[in-house]
């Protein structure tokens, strides 16, 4: 009996990459032993992204769609296809919209699977062509986060993976507001193997993780995995009252010794600035977890879900 592979790709303005990863995929899958369903989850499109789905959907039978209400971030988009594909399938498929992910490398996720592997992810190969400064970045972000966490990441790690049934019910059990899912894959455990692969160019349109926007998700997978910060809040402040404690008494003696009085209003103004400034971090810290506390509180869901035709 055929087994059920769903292909789950979240997609926002990508109308001009559809067609061509529809080729690329349809390509791939035609000479594999198994039953595909490709879901595109539409996050708020503001091109004709979905209409193009819905178009190509009448005529490819195993081409499906789900239209999210808005745009509620590639993570939640990517947790309704998961969602919905483990209803009926066997493994679960991400990839990205853009053919940075290639199809090529789906018969050996699939293969690694068939040895007994519950998730088998992908590890993205440094290449030229991505910036210096993303290779860098990146980088600098899984080792942070190594640093951080409890759980250890793989640099290069993304969202193009497949997972087994078992995992995807698993992972559709999770409820917290702000997702970071290779973080989640990561800490559910099961059997897992890497696969390396070259990210070849985006076929067309812009990348939709701006500087920003990669901050704030450096931040987000940080903060969903690691109370470290709270604790290096404490000790860096009581590292820095004994060392205020010891330069204030070191300074005094010195005054007291030599004669000298005590002055100088740059030096007070320095020192408010630099406290200030590090109250500020402080509190900033707390109160993206506090902030975090108060959007789980609210109960709401990942996403809404406005029109679909998967069966």
């Amino acid at each position: 009996m055929r087994k059920n592979i769903t292909i789950v790709i979240p997609s926002y303005n990508e109308e001009s990459n559809i067609e061509k990863l529809l080729s690329s995929l349809n390509e791939v899958i035609v000479s594999l032993n198994y039953n595909f369903k490709i879901l595109f989850v539409d996050d708020g499109s503001r091109d004709g992204t979905i209409v193009k789905l819905k178009n190509l959907a009448r005529n490819q039978d195993n081409l499906f769609y789900i239209e999210l209400s808005r745009n509620f971030g590639h993570q939640n988009a990517l947790k309704a296809g998961i969602d919905y594909a483990k209803l009926n399938s066997d493994a679960v498929i991400s990839m990205d919209g853009d053919l940075q992910h290639p199809p090529a490398l789906i018969p050996e996720l699939i293969a690694r699977w068939e040895e007994g592997y519950d998730v088998v992810y992908t590890v993205r190969a440094e290449t030229e062509s991505l910036s210096y400064f993303k290779n860098k970045t990146s980088k600098w972000f899984y080792s942070l986060m190594n640093k951080l966490s409890e759980i250890k990441f793989e640099p290069g790690t993304a969202d193009f993976r497949l997972i087994d049934k078992r995992v995807a019910e698993v992972f559709s059990d999770f409820t917290e507001n702000e997702l970071f899912i290779r973080g989640i894959i990561n800490w559910v455990g099961f059997s897992q193997f890497a696969v390396d692969y070259m990210p070849q160019e985006r076929y067309s349109g812009k990348s939709k993780y701006t500087l920003s926007k990669m901050i704030r998700f450096a931040i987000q997978g940080i903060t969903s995995f690691s109370t470290r910060p709270l604790y290096f809040a404490v000790f860096l402040g009581l590292g820095l009252s004994v060392f205020s404690i010891i330069f204030f008494s070191i300074y005094v003696g010195y005054s007291l010794y030599f004669g000298h009085p005590i002055s100088g209003w740059a030096s007070v103004i320095t020192a408010i600035v630099f406290f200030g400034c590090l109250n500020l971090i402080v509190l900033g810290i707390i109160g993206i977890y506090i902030g975090k506390l108060f959007m789980q509180s609210k109960g709401r869901p990942n996403y809404l879900v406005k029109n679909t035709n998967y069966q």
